[in-house]
């Protein structure tokens, strides 16, 4: 556990991959076993009575982190929190000016649904199989959350393996779209496409539109799927105090600063803190890694295979790129979705465009997750 850690922090560090989580993951990880630290947290399995204790009484007989795991975490405060910082930084433009590219971020949301079914039937319970599906979102938060209201025992896995690939989408696509794009659909050149093809309709009043779609969302995500407000409320009411403009400045300074930063923090530390031999080195937990990658790369097909199936009966043609970032991974899939455009040809920017698929993503990993737990909970 203790070279996990190290790896982990490893590529934090030097790799850069998901400073930001990786590095409070791996550091919650080496503090969790180190003996007689009484820094790892203590799950109901290992005493049934902990939820009994009072936070005192909790924190005397187990130590601080597991004050902090059981007020943040298993109470489920902090995903939310963070949704709501990744809100404030979210900028919904380029997916409002491209309503089409964002149908692409729900087909995106495949490898979900496939590994919950391909889970259920080796053997993992329809709550386990949902909280694994999710990881296929490549959403941190949501993963996490999901987990916590319906697998609480495989939430340290499930984090890890979840972080772990989204630090990895860098090599994750690239490797998804060398088998299943050909030369000359990377070549489809967006912004041609665009002068050959203009778009019917123009937002004139964008800034309009940008305050109020979150709010009409909101109240159609809380008739639907109501699940998933939790999530994707804060999500939502985050970009609204963005979009105001200075009246809310200091709410939105506050959401994307202070309170993201500290929720990243602990959220890190305990995810990381949940990771001792006893939780971590078995053979459910080598499942959940696989079935995280498989869950990860089917996600990224179906965006993939999405935009294949459209081209196929439009004359406006759509880089398959966009659809591999339909994943929640925000902004890093876009990124290596452009620059991947750019080694095929130099003019082709597609990072506006890919945005739009990406930023959907992240909507319809909370609203699947909101789906799951309707479901599956309780």
């Amino acid at each position: 556990m203790l070279a996990l850690a190290i790896l982990l922090l490893y590529l934090g560090i030097f790799k850069g991959y998901e400073p930001l989580l990786l590095i409070p993951i791996g550091f919650g990880v080496l503090l969790a076993n180190i003996p007689g630290g009484k820094m790892a947290v203590m799950t109901i399995a290992e005493d049934p009575e902990i939820a009994k204790l009072s936070l005192l009484k909790l924190t005397e007989k187990y130590g601080i982190m597991n004050l902090l795991y059981y007020t943040l975490i298993k109470s489920g405060l902090l995903p939310p929190l963070i949704f709501l910082g990744v809100g404030a930084m979210t900028d919904f433009g380029p997916m409002l000016r491209n309503l089409k590219l964002a149908f692409f971020g729900a087909a995106a949301q495949l490898g979900i649904f496939t590994v919950l079914i391909g889970a259920i039937l080796l053997g993992f319970t329809p709550q386990e199989a949902g909280a694994l599906g999710i990881i296929g979102g490549a959403d941190g938060p949501t993963a996490i959350y999901t987990s916590i209201v319906l697998a609480p025992k495989l939430l340290g896995p499930i984090a890890i393996a979840a972080y772990s690939y989204m630090a990895l989408v860098p090599v994750i696509i690239p490797l998804v779209v060398r088998l299943t794009v050909s030369d000359t659909e990377l070549k489809i050149n967006m912004k041609e496409q665009d002068r050959l093809y203009p778009n019917r309709y123009e937002i004139k009043n964008m800034r309009r539109v940008k305050i109020l779609f979150p709010i009409v969302l909101t109240i159609l995500v809380a008739i639907i799927v109501p699940a998933a407000a939790p999530l994707l409320g804060l999500l939502l009411f985050g970009n609204l105090i963005k979009e105001v403009g200075s009246s809310t400045n200091r709410l939105f300074v506050a959401a994307s600063e202070t309170i993201m930063n500290a929720a990243t923090i602990f959220l890190g530390l305990t995810i990381g803190a949940t990771m001792t031999a006893t939780t971590f080195l078995d053979g459910q937990t080598l499942l959940i890694i696989g079935g995280g990658f498989l869950a990860f790369a089917i996600s990224i097909f179906g965006g993939i295979a999405a935009v294949k199936i459209h081209n196929l009966f439009v004359i406006k043609k759509i880089n398959p790129l966009i659809g591999a970032t339909g994943l929640s991974a925000v902004p890093m899939a876009s990124r290596v979705a452009n620059e991947i455009a750019l080694k095929h040809d130099p003019r082709n920017h597609i990072l506006q465009y890919a945005m739009a698929s990406n930023i959907a993503g992240v909507i319809g990993s909370a609203v699947a997750a909101g789906v799951l737990i309707a479901k599956l909970a309780g």
